[in-house]
């Protein structure tokens, strides 16, 4: 930030959110902004301990106060989400993309059915250098959880040592971010839901195992006919919302600062190809 406010550099990538104003108020500066291709989302664990119930988990997905979020600690630059894909990608729907209702009362009531009236403490790892205001999210999401109950511990790492953790199946609560450069929901199923074996679901420690969602994935790699793939994905989808292995937060919103007579679109993958860059 310091080297364009000073003119050292022509261009920065991931302008913080606290900045924004200052670039865009710079008469010799201007400000590009664009939605990224990548979900930030929790992931839970299935199998074991308090969040193996799907009530508990149903009542963490409605005690997260997306807009909140967006407004205080993303300054209004992310697009809350109900589902973990991106809305550039073949599958996604208005339907899927809508998060649920924030509703205190609800969640308690169902962690109340769930025998969890009282709570229960729990670890949430995360990151604090590989997404925008990562560990602030989280952060967050502690204040939030402990609403309906729910003690969680806040276990922040750099991404080095956050991501075997996560990947590794050692945590019961955690955060990552999905981008999906085939621009298609296979890859997000493939890795992110198929149950884990030697050459898929390397990114799904949750325990979610669904033996005909699986066989519908693998489908999806040979079907040629694309109305009945679509259908596929769809149902895959309905599976996947319905298990609430995941719980969406939003889609990362990129910020690029430059100086003002250049003219240079954002790449939702936020990676700056320069053949486009042009010179008013």
């Amino acid at each position: 930030m310091a080297a364009l406010l000073s003119g050292e550099v022509d261009i920065i990538q991931d302008v913080p959110v606290q900045d924004l104003g200052r670039v865009s108020s710079s008469s010799a500066l201007q400000l590009a902004t664009a939605a990224q291709n990548r979900v930030i989302f929790f992931g839970l664990d299935t199998v074991n301990g308090p969040t193996a119930e799907l009530k508990v988990r149903q009542a963490m997905n409605i005690a997260i106060n997306r807009d909140s979020i967006k407004k205080v600690v993303m300054r209004g630059q992310s697009d809350p989400t109900g589902v973990i894909m991106p809305p550039f990608v073949n599958g996604w729907t208005e339907t899927l993309n809508k998060y649920p209702k924030y509703d205190l009362e609800k969640a308690k009531s169902l962690m109340k059915e769930a025998g969890h009236e009282n709570g229960f403490d729990l670890v949430l790892n995360c990151p604090n250098d590989r997404y925008i205001n990562d560990e602030s999210i989280c952060q967050a999401a502690v204040g939030m959880m402990a609403k309906i109950g729910i003690n969680v511990t806040l276990d922040a790492k750099p991404k080095a040592q956050h991501f075997p953790i996560a990947k590794g199946g050692d945590a019961d609560f955690y955060m990552l971010g999905w981008g999906v450069p085939t621009f298609d929901s296979h890859y997000i199923f493939n890795y992110l839901v198929h149950t884990q074996t030697s050459d898929r679901g390397s990114w799904n420690p949750t325990g979610y195992s669904n033996a005909n969602v699986d066989s519908m994935i693998e489908s999806l790699e040979s079907e040629t006919n694309l109305k009945k793939r679509d259908e596929t994905i769809a149902k895959i989808w309905a599976e996947v919302q319905k298990a609430q292995m995941y719980l969406p937060i939003h889609n990362q919103v990129l910020n690029w600062g430059m100086r003002k007579d250049i003219d240079f679109d954002v790449q939702p993958e936020d990676t700056p190809h320069f053949q486009f860059l042009k010179f008013n």
